[in-house]
C-alpha cells in the first residue's frame, strides 16, 4: 500500500547519501519531552488523534479521507464537526532545548487554510518553505545510538562536499513500528 511523501527532487546522490530540494509542506507537530523512544509513542499518539479526527473541519459537517496507512482508526464523535486525514509518511523528529518536536507532512490536497484546526492545544500547524536538505538512508531499529551515529556519518560527509548544514538533524522513520527491522526505511537530513 502506497504511503503519500513529501514532494522532492534529488539534486545529487552518492550511496545512501542524497542532496534535496523539496517543495513548500505543510505539517502538523507538537513538542514532547522524554528519550526518543518515549517521545516517539507519545508525540504519535497526538498528531494521530489529530489526524484522526481530533480536530474541528472548515468545510462543516463529518469529512472521512481514505486512510493511506495500514493503521486503522474512528473518529469519536464529537459536538464539533470533524474529519479524518490521510496519514503520511515519514515522521519527522528532532531534539531541542532537552524536548523532542515531532512532525507529520500533511497530504499535499491541504493548504495551511484548508486543513481542520486542532482540538488539542500541543498540536500546532505551520507551512514549511521550499529547502535543500541533506539526507542519509538506513534501515533497522533507529535509536538514540544508531541515529548518533548515522547523523554523524551525514554531517561528515557534507563536510566531505564544503557543505554547511543550517538546521539540526532530523530523524525521519516511514515505516509503522510493527515492520521487521530489515524492511524499515529511516533517515538522518539535515538542512543546507
Amino acid at each position: 500500500m502506497a504511503i503519500e511523501e513529501p514532494k522532492f527532487t534529488v539534486v545529487e546522490k552518492s550511496g545512501s547519501f542524497e542532496l534535496r530540494a523539496y517543495a513548500s509542506r505543510v505539517v502538523a507537530e507538537t513538542l514532547v519531552d522524554g528519550s526518543l523512544d518515549d517521545a516517539s509513542g507519545a508525540g504519535f499518539r497526538r498528531i494521530a488523534d489529530y489526524i484522526f479526527g481530533n480536530n474541528t473541519s472548515h468545510r462543516g459537517g463529518n469529512e472521512k479521507i481514505s486512510m493511506t496507512a495500514p493503521l486503522i482508526i474512528a473518529p469519536k464523535a464529537n459536538k464539533a464537526a470533524s474529519e479524518k486525514i490521510n496519514m503520511t509518511a515519514p515522521v519527522t523528529m528532532q531534539q531541542s532545548a532537552g524536548r523532542w518536536r515531532m512532525y507529520f507532512v500533511m497530504p499535499s490536497q491541504y493548504l495551511l487554510s484548508t486543513l481542520p484546526t486542532p482540538h488539542n492545544a500541543a498540536v500546532t500547524l505551520r507551512e514549511l518553505p521550499e529547502s535543500r536538505t541533506a539526507v542519509l538512508r538506513f534501515s533497522g531499529l533507529a535509536g538514540e545510538e544508531k541515529t548518533a551515529k548515522k547523523t554523524a556519518e551525514l554531517l561528515a560527509w557534507l563536510k566531505s562536499k564544503n557543505i554547511t548544514p543550517i538546521g539540526m538533524p532530523e530523524l525521519a522513520r516511514y515505516n509503522p513500528p510493527w515492520t521487521l527491522p530489515f524492511w524499515r526505511r529511516n533517515e538522518v537530513m539535515v538542512a543546507y
